[in-house]
């Protein structure tokens, strides 16, 4: 995630972030453990006296927890359009919490953030990093604010997996769950896409097997990652619908014999200088192996996990456009979760986007998500 959500730097004038510490010593999935980490998290919203109506969301791979403006923070957010008063994400009713990933690079602890042994960045010394480990990270900074029982847990992308560790690992802790063209697990098809996206970087001479300076990324292994991740988050509906073959602006054509020639080209371009100039490459390589690896099925028979989740509902939303997430992983999905007995609504929406749908038609899934919520 995702073509239209791209980060802001680190550090902003206005800041409506704030810090949760992790325990001290947080145990990681695969066996090692993280020392002095932190979360970052933004909230919109009041959490209400009985605190039974907040919302825990996780983001997709690239973005920060800054979903939403707020009066500290009022520079749009990734999904401005899906939280405020009387919105799908209801302010008026509910506490929302946006938490930016365990392992990202926005200020939750990740690959480039300081080693506190060393006084140096982690780089590839940062633990193995897991879908489970951003889980349990959401997990603590909803126990240090004191709240017992999520309202709902959700999530797009990757956070529509994280939401389904979170119930495996959490039972009881949510009342309902929301996955957002996620997936149970990691398909062939986006470990090869994946896969050559960390081979782009890896290859990259200036990674220096992670050991660059940030003034030195892998500028042009990022750029290609990001350029393949880019054509996967939309359909060719709506590639041909956008740009059809028109051709690039001469500001963004190439020199070269083999320059860019069409206006597609030159999007994939914008796209690919904006993330280098937003994310750490290692962190990204972190992230993207966590997605690869994750497996529902590696805490049991998924029908038995959700059940033992305990969860009172369950919505799960795909696009029928999704080539990075098919929709028959979510209705796969749905039908793990009725198996278990909750009450489940599948809603594959129609939307000409793709994957990154969610961030784009938000008609249509303010509407599913919204009346959910409300419900």
């Amino acid at each position: 995630m995702t073509a239209m959500s791209a980060p802001r730097s680190d550090r902003s004038e206005s800041d409506a972030r704030r810090f949760a510490p992790l325990p001290e010593h947080f145990p990681m999935w695969r066996g090692d453990v993280l020392h002095d980490g932190q979360l970052a998290y933004e909230t919109w919203g009041r959490l209400n006296r009985a605190r039974d109506n907040a919302v825990l969301l996780f983001t997709g791979l690239s973005p920060t927890a800054h979903a939403a403006a707020s009066a500290q923070d009022p520079q749009e957010g990734w999904w401005q359009r899906m939280i405020g008063p009387g919105l799908a994400l209801d302010t008026d009713r509910q506490f929302i919490i946006c938490v930016n990933s365990l392992g990202s690079c926005f200020g939750s602890t990740g690959a480039a953030s300081i080693n506190p042994a060393t006084g140096h960045p982690y780089r590839l010394a940062f633990p193995d990093l897991s879908i489970e480990d951003i889980a349990r990270a959401g997990h603590e900074l909803v126990r240090t604010l004191g709240i017992l029982r999520l309202d709902t847990v959700m999530g797009p992308s990757l956070g529509g997996m994280v939401v389904l560790a979170y119930a495996a690992l959490f039972p009881g802790a949510a009342r309902r769950l929301v996955s957002i063209s996620g997936t149970a697990a990691a398909s062939p098809f986006t470990i090869a896409l994946r896969s050559i996206q960390r081979e782009a970087i890896t290859s990259d001479p200036a990674w220096r097997n992670g050991e660059y300076s940030p003034e030195a990324p892998p500028v042009t292994g990022l750029r290609l990652a990001r350029k393949l991740g880019t054509v996967t988050y939309r359909s060719a509906a709506e590639w041909a619908q956008r740009f059809d073959r028109q051709p690039i602006r001469p500001d963004l054509s190439g020199s070269t014999p083999f320059g860019a020639q069409f206006a597609v080209e030159g999007y994939l371009e914008v796209q690919a200088a904006r993330w280098v100039n937003a994310f750490d490459a290692n962190c990204y390589l972190y992230l993207s192996r966590a997605m690869d690896r994750f497996d529902l099925a590696a805490h049991g028979e998924p029908h038995a996990v959700l059940r033992r989740a305990d969860l009172a509902h369950a919505l799960v939303v795909g696009v029928e456009s999704d080539m990075l997430f098919p929709i028959g992983e979510q209705q796969s999905l749905a039908r793990a979760f009725e198996a278990s007995g909750t009450p489940t609504r599948f809603a594959p929406l129609p939307c000409i986007e793709g994957h990154d749908a969610f961030l784009v038609d938000t008609e249509h899934f303010g509407r599913v998500i919204g009346g959910f919520l409300a419900g």
